[in-house]
C-alpha cells in the first residue's frame, strides 16, 4: 500500500451504504483495503459513518449522512488497465467490468473506440460510474485511477477556464493533454475540450465538455477533500475555490463550476480515528458550528 501523503482525496456521499460501498470496490480492484471506519454522532444527519478506504493505492473516503445528495456522472472515475504494468490488463478489464456491472447500469458497451481497444462506461450498483479503459502501452504511463470532470449544460465549454482556474489555485500543479472537438461533432461545439488531463498536488483529473443532453450536473455527493498543514494553507484554499457563500458549511465550500470542495486539516484524521468519545463529540460539536475550518478552535477542543 503507498503510505504516502495525498492531498487531495476523492470523497463519495450515500445515503447510508458507504461501508458496503467501499468494501464493495476494495474487492474489486488490486491493492485495496479500508483503512478506517469511523462513527460521528449527532451530526444533522444522525450518526453518520465515515470510511477512508485506498482503491489501486488510492486514498478516497466515503460517507453515510442521509438522502441529500445523490451520485450522478456528472464525476466519474477512469480506470487505466496498461498491458505495461498489468500482465493480464485484457482479462482483468473484463473481470472488473462483469463485478461493475452486477445490478448496474452500462452507459457506453465494453467495446473497441476510436481511442481505445477497450473501454466501457459504467454506473454501478451505488450510482458511482466509472470509464473502464484499457491503456496504449506505447504512452505515457497513467494513473490507475482518475477523477473525470464532465462539463454539461450551462457549464458545457467551461473546461478550459477551470483547468487554468485549477492550475493557478494548487501551488504543485501541471497541464497534461488537451484534445479539442473538431469541427461536424455537432451538438459539440468546435473548439471545446473532447478529452484533457492535468495534474493537481499529484492527482491526476481529467475533464472534458459535452453537449449532448445530460440530466445531471456537480452536485456535493461527490466532492474533492484538500488536506491542509496550517490555517494560512486553509485560508488559501477557502479564498480561492469558495464561491457559493451558501455552500459553506463544515469545511464545505463549491468553486464558480459548481465542485464542491472540503478544506480540512490534516490533523483531523488523527484527531477524529484516535479520539476517546468525549474528545470526538466536543471536536463533532466544535466543527458543525464552523464555515471555514479555524485549526486552533479544533485544536482546543479536542484537547478539552
Amino acid at each position: 500500500m503507498s503510505k504516502s501523503k495525498q492531498k487531495i482525496v476523492p470523497h463519495l456521499w450515500y445515503e447510508k451504504g458507504a461501508k458496503e460501498a467501499a468494501e464493495f470496490y476494495a474487492s474489486i480492484f488490486p491493492d485495496s483495503e479500508i483503512t478506517n471506519v469511523t462513527t460521528i454522532k449527532d451530526t444533522p444527519s444522525g450518526d453518520s459513518e465515515i470510511v477512508s478506504f485506498e482503491l489501486w493505492g488510492q486514498k478516497f473516503m466515503a460517507i453515510s449522512a442521509g438522502p441529500y445528495f445523490k451520485i450522478n456522472p456528472s464525476i466519474s472515475f477512469i480506470v487505466n488497465f496498461d498491458p505495461s504494468r498489468e500482465n493480464d490488463a485484457r482479462e482483468k478489464i473484463d473481470e472488473v467490468w462483469n463485478k461493475l456491472s452486477e445490478g448496474g447500469t452500462a452507459l457506453m458497451p465494453l467495446d473497441k473506440y476510436p481511442f481505445s481497444e477497450r473501454f466501457g462506461w459504467i454506473q454501478d450498483k451505488y450510482g458511482l460510474s466509472w470509464q473502464l479503459m484499457l491503456t496504449n502501452p506505447e504512452g505515457e504511463e497513467r494513473p490507475a485511477i482518475v477523477p473525470s470532470l464532465l462539463f454539461v449544460g450551462e457549464k458545457c465549454g467551461m473546461t478550459e477556464e477551470a483547468i487554468h482556474f485549477y492550475l493557478s489555485v494548487f501551488k504543485n500543479a501541471k497541464q497534461g493533454l488537451l484534445t479539442r472537438y473538431p469541427q461536424g461533432m455537432a451538438p459539440d461545439k468546435e473548439g471545446t475540450i473532447m478529452f484533457s488531463d492535468f495534474m493537481l498536488e499529484d492527482l491526476w483529473f481529467s475533464a472534458m465538455d459535452s453537449a449532448h443532453e445530460h440530466q445531471f450536473n456537480f452536485n456535493e455527493a461527490i466532492s474533492f477533500m484538500v488536506y491542509c498543514d496550517t490555517q494560512e494553507e486553509i485560508d488559501h484554499y477557502w479564498e480561492r475555490l469558495s464561491a457559493v457563500p451558501e455552500a459553506e458549511q463544515c469545511g464545505w465550500l463549491k468553486d464558480k463550476f459548481g465542485i464542491s470542495w472540503q478544506v480540512v486539516p490534516s490533523e483531523m484524521n488523527e484527531m477524529m480515528s484516535n479520539a476517546t468519545p468525549d474528545q470526538r463529540a466536543r471536536l463533532t460539536n466544535a466543527f458543525l458550528k464552523m464555515k471555514k475550518f479555524d485549526l486552533e478552535k479544533l485544536r482546543q477542543a479536542y484537547k478539552g
